[in-house]
């Protein structure tokens, strides 16, 4: 197995980051990595996701979500091809720090029998969306940020 971890602090309630990181119509105004997503955010539920990591083609899959527990977590599980070749589980951690800030860790598990030839070829393209996506998601949250219930 192997695995890509990002992290970011973004100066924004956890439930203004989960509500941009969920709002998927608006991915293709802000999100660099990826270019879209249909379906919703729901426990079971099948996601047409596409990416395009740097310098990359663009690529699209059909994962599923294996948990979507609001201001907490967003993960999904894909394939390429069949299960057992390149696997994928992506997912979003949320955390709060305090009432205005959230950890946001951003990452994927690889499996499957073509995890080391293909990661060589992906991997640090891979990282650098993640953190491109990181990034935009904190210019996206904290520019909408909810407004401080100390006021």
């Amino acid at each position: 197995m192997k695995s890509i971890k990002t992290q970011i602090v973004i100066n924004a309630p956890v439930e203004q980051v989960w509500a941009t990181l969920t709002n998927f119509s608006t991915y293709p105004a802000w999100n660099p990595f990826i270019k879209s997503i249909s379906s919703t955010a729901t426990t079971g539920s099948q996601l047409v996701v596409s990416i395009q990591p740097p310098a990359q083609a663009e690529m699209t899959f059909y994962p599923t979500v294996l948990r979507a527990e609001k201001n907490k977590e967003f993960r999904w599980r894909g394939k390429l091809l069949i299960k057992g070749l390149f696997d994928g589980e992506h997912y979003f951690t949320l955390t709060p720090i305090d009432n205005q800030s959230t950890q946001l860790e951003h990452g994927e598990h690889f499996s499957g029998l073509l995890v080391s030839l293909i990661m060589r070829k992906i991997e640090a393209n891979t990282q650098a969306g993640f953190e491109a996506m990181n990034q935009a998601l904190k210019v996206q949250a904290e520019a909408i940020s909810l407004p401080s219930s100390n006021s």
